[in-house]
């Protein structure tokens, strides 16, 4: 059987003159890149300087939106209605879109940010918003989603091309969601029990959650984090773990 997954990471978090961290070099292990637009992080230098890196390396270039929460990290669950949903999208795509056709590129994908991303996971009003926001600027984005969520159903609704999205490092609730920050036991630090998560939501479809009880997931696109200390072992190992497992790593625009 084949297997074929998008690696992913979030990017373009920093400000202006201020490190970037390890965003250069991470781009040589991933396949889709989320640049933020400006709300939770980022700003227009580091907007441009990502999609140039990201251009530069051959790596899908996504829009990253997330609620207007700078000292938050757009992390922080904002009452937000569904118009200001669809508002917040339009404006944040347009920002990095505009960059990436600067750049003689081209946008592949939307994928919301931090509470704006959990919220729409469950709420179907503000899913369909960000749905139709990212169909109305352009029907052949990939819409990236929490597998299984309110977000992947109304983009399907409307037409777009959804991608079903896992975490490597984070754990996930029985209702296949992911545990809140919040809790002691959301992240998961060690690398080798992220990989084998991760080879088994590819392979089997299935995810362990935190009651030790097997929910079903489907995995287009995996998610790492660039922003821990780790960043770069991890997606080091995670990629070369994946080649190595028979899984063929690729934008997801190659097969979605």
């Amino acid at each position: 059987m084949s297997y074929k997954v998008d690696l992913n990471c979030d990017m373009g978090e920093s400000f202006g003159t201020y490190t970037m961290g390890h965003d250069a070099e991470i781009l040589d292990y991933v396949t889709s890149a989320n640049i933020a637009c400006g709300f939770h992080a980022g700003d227009p230098a580091t907007m441009r300087k990502t999609v140039q890196l990201a251009l530069e390396k051959n790596v899908g270039i996504g829009a990253h939106p997330g609620l207007q929460d700078l000292v938050g990290f757009g992390r922080r669950n904002i009452a937000i209605s569904p118009q200001e949903a669809y508002d917040l999208t339009v404006y944040q795509i347009g920002a990095l879109s505009g960059f990436v056709q600067a750049e003689g590129g081209r946008l592949q994908h939307v994928k919301a940010h931090g509470a704006l991303y959990n919220m729409a996971a469950k709420n179907a009003a503000l899913s369909e918003a960000i749905a139709e926001a990212v169909y109305k600027i352009d029907p052949e984005l990939v819409l990236f989603g929490l597998s299984g969520s309110e977000i992947i159903r109304a983009g399907q609704k409307i037409g777009l091309h959804t991608a079903n999205e896992v975490f490597s490092d984070r754990t996930y609730q029985p209702d296949a969601t992911l545990t809140p920050r919040t809790q002691p036991n959301a992240l998961i630090t060690d690398p080798q029990t992220a990989i084998n998560q991760v080879v088994r939501m590819i392979k089997e479809n299935k995810v362990q959650t935190v009651e030790h009880q097997d929910v079903d997931i489907q995995a287009d696109t995996i998610c790492i984090h660039g922003d821990g200390a780790m960043a770069l072992d991890f997606a080091v190992q995670i990629s070369q773990t994946l080649r190595e497992t028979g899984i063929q790593v690729m934008k997801v625009q190659e097969f979605i």
